[in-house]
Formats: structure tokens, sequence, C-alpha cells
């Protein structure tokens, strides 16, 4: 049987006049998980929202509320996201400056009944990610460089989707491997066949005409 892989759909790309709206049409196509692109204008170059905005979507549409921190300093921030309904936190590896501190962090969320994901942007090499790979719920690579939407994908994001996946099987772990930017219905196969588990996708299906025929090109 083919592996199927999961889109987190990132509500950055949606429209906020009708964000009700445009949560529930991605559900209507077969959407179950909702993607959080937190960004505080020093860690990436660009200001998105914070935990009121998630407070306010909460459970309401029984989807999995997928949260990634570009932010410099997720310990500070990361209990506002946990109580404003967080199932997974993704935190950027490139945000710390010790291995102690990141193990630290891993902890206290997994403390507070969320997931926790480690995310490393495309210059960093996914080696880095090693010493943590046994003790988080999922990697996302980052395969653009994090800040805004409607990127072009950085191919060499495949080759560490590759070595998160054959690592994984090899120690038999089981972390997700998430891939997020430039997410179309080309690369998004080309992900698939190096093993990758979830896509985040944003402005390939809200922007466009047919949010349903799009995502069924994903698969075909």
């Amino acid at each position: 049987m083919e592996k199927e892989v999961k889109v987190s759909i990132s509500i950055l790309n949606s429209n906020f006049l009708n964000l009700e709206n445009e949560i529930l049409r991605a559900k209507k196509v077969g959407i179950d998980w909702l993607h959080f692109d937190v960004m505080d204008g020093h860690f990436v170059p660009n200001i998105s929202f914070g935990a009121p905005i998630l407070s306010c979507i909460g459970h309401k549409f029984n989807m999995f509320n997928d949260v990634h921190l570009m932010i410099s300093d997720p310990e500070k921030y990361y209990e506002d996201f946990v109580k404003a309904g967080a199932d997974l936190i993704t935190f950027h590896y490139e945000a710390f400056d010790s291995i102690e501190k990141i193990h630290d962090l891993i902890d206290k969320i997994h403390k507070k009944n969320v997931e926790v994901g480690i995310s490393i942007k495309p210059n960093t090499d996914v080696r880095v990610l090693l010493p943590f790979l046994d003790k988080i719920d999922l990697v996302l690579v980052m395969s653009v460089e994090p800040g805004f939407g409607g990127q072009k994908f950085i191919s060499s994001s495949l080759e560490k989707i590759r070595i998160l996946s054959e690592y994984k099987i090899k120690n038999g772990l089981k972390y997700l491997i998430e891939v997020d930017g430039g997410i179309n219905d080309t690369t998004f196969k080309l992900c698939k066949k190096e093993g990758v588990d979830i896509c985040v996708i944003g402005s390939y299906l809200y922007k466009s005409d047919n949010m349903l025929e799009s995502y069924k090109k994903l698969e075909e």
C-alpha cells in the first residue's frame, strides 16, 4: 500500500478577513491539520501572529493544531501556545546556543502533554538533529528561507528528507518528517518519494481557483 502523506494547511496564506470560512474550506476537502506560522520579526524578517489567533480557533473545528515557532525565544512563549490549544509545538534548532537548552525545552513541552518538533533552516546541516531524534515527535525541514510564503522550493531539502527517513528506519524511531515551503503538486510528489510524512501547504491551495481540484492533484 502506498504511503499517505498528510497536508498541514498554512493559515498564513488564508484570507484573515474570513478566517473561519477559510478553515472550513480546507476541512471540506479533507485536510485535518492547521499550520500556524508564528513569526516575531527578529528570528525571521516578518511578523505574523501569536497565541491569541490560535486561542480563537482552539479545537472548534476538530483539527490538529500544528504550531511552528519562528521566534528567537521559544522557551519564553511556548506556554502561551500550550494554553491556546497547540497539539504540536515546533521550535527552531537555530534559536538555541546549547544542546542542553534544547533537551530542556523538549522535556518541558512534553510535560504539558503536547507533542514536540524541531525545525531547521535551509542552510543548517540536518545531522545537527541526531542528538534529539529519539525523543521528539517531528522534524520540520524548511524548504525555503523562513519568513514569507510563496517562495520557490529549495531542492537540497530532498536530501535532508531522505537522510531523516533512512535514519528513522535504520534506528526504529517514530518521529514524523514534515516539510514546509514551496510545496505544490510537483514538489509534493518529490518529497513523498523521499519519505516525507507531512507537507505544509499554503499558497498552492489558498491561492488556487479550486482548492479541491488542486488538493486532488497532489496525489494523482
